[in-house]
């Protein structure tokens, strides 16, 4: 049976479409997923992200061992500053991709992605170094994200200046955000401004209510799951199960900015290594014919089969169908023109620049 995150009643009042996912139930829709989308890209938009996983690492041994788990390089991360990262099995695919919270020196916070977090835990407890304690805390935790370029405006609206964090990938905790203390982060999945922000999982109804109310002048709306998938398509931001997955390595997925070669050792950097420049990565692309190139779609160039689409769909904010898919290094040049297998029709699209839309 799905579980449901502290927000479920509030999704049921306001006419959500409730759908099982990553083993809870939560909203699809409620107005529509285009009119969702078009609120975060021209105002404010909320979503219930509550059911995404948070995981403690404490101790002198945290740093140590989260150096070991994750390819990135979390040495020189402060407190205040949130770093993205993978987590890779022995034969360098991915097992999870997630952010690095440092709370304080001996203290780092992982949010994992919902559907991974029993396996995260298991791998992380099985993997982690000496003097390191692991605290599996989401349940404990529930998280909001207000997403769009007034989200900004909302957010003064609910909290002091100096409680704003001012710039990208960083946080302030301990802060009261509309009366209820919270985790405040400059951070996001839509490619627009905004912020997630994290607070007990018994408060985050009040919390919900507070940004809801603040947002109003500005039109913020309810998000969904839906909104939240076109959005991050949009933005060209790589997903579980989509363009990650076990077998599937950080390199061929173009997340190299997040594999620190140079570091002296970590879970998966050996077979990395080993193998090399990727044969294939991940491209965007420009549907110019007629149709729309979804997930599992196969690419051909004349009648090669040169890799599959990951994920696609027609984006509202750029009015166009556009897709992600991992293809042959040989042809994924920009402009190179291919064809995707739209159940058994050809339809043509072009390898164009990464990320879709950019605010």
């Amino acid at each position: 049976m799905e579980a449901k995150t502290p927000l479920y009643d509030v999704h049921v009042a306001l006419g959500g479409k409730m759908v099982p996912f990553a083993g809870y139930l939560l909203p699809i829709q409620y107005s529509g997923i285009i009119e969702e989308h078009m609120a975060v890209r021209e105002r404010a938009g909320i979503f219930d992200v509550s059911h995404m996983g948070e995981v403690d690492l404490i101790g002198t041994g945290a740093l140590n061992s989260l150096n070991h788990l994750c390819s990135n390089e979390f040495s020189g991360l402060v407190p205040g500053r949130v770093r993205y990262t993978v987590m890779l099995n022995h034969e360098g695919g991915i097992k999870d991709d997630f952010l690095v919270y440092c709370i304080a020196k001996d203290h780092y916070r992982l949010v994992v992605n919902a559907a991974n977090r029993q396996k995260d835990v298991a791998w992380i407890v099985a993997n982690v170094l000496e003097d390191t304690t692991v605290e599996d805390i989401s349940d404990s935790v529930g998280q909001v994200a207000l997403q769009g370029p007034e989200a900004q405006r909302v957010i003064t609206k609910l909290t002091q200046d100096s409680n704003i964090p001012l710039k990208y990938y960083s946080f302030v905790d301990n802060v009261p955000v509309g009366g209820v203390n919270c985790l405040l982060s400059r951070t996001g999945y839509t490619g627009s401004h905004g912020f997630e922000i994290y607070c007990k999982a018994a408060d985050t109804p009040r919390l919900w209510k507070s940004v809801m109310e603040a947002g109003a002048e500005y039109g913020i709306l309810p998000c969904a799951l839906g909104a939240r998938d076109t959005l991050r398509l949009e933005a060209s931001m790589p997903l579980y199960g989509h363009e990650l997955a076990e077998d599937i390595s950080p390199l061929e997925a173009g997340l190299d900015f997040a594999v620190r070669l140079d570091k002296s050792d970590f879970i998966g950097k050996n077979a990395l290594t080993a193998k090399g420049q990727p044969s294939r990565i991940r491209v965007g692309l420009k549907v110019t014919g007629r149709g729309i190139a979804r997930e599992g779609c196969r690419v051909f160039v004349e009648d090669k089969d040169i890799g599959l689409v990951t994920s696609g769909t027609h984006l509202p904010y750029m009015k166009g169908a556009y897709a992600m898919a991992l293809i042959d290094r040989d042809h994924s040049g920009l402009g190179t023109v291919v064809f995707a297998d739209v159940r058994g029709k050809s339809v043509e699209a072009q390898v164009c620049p990464m990320p879709f839309y950019k605010p």
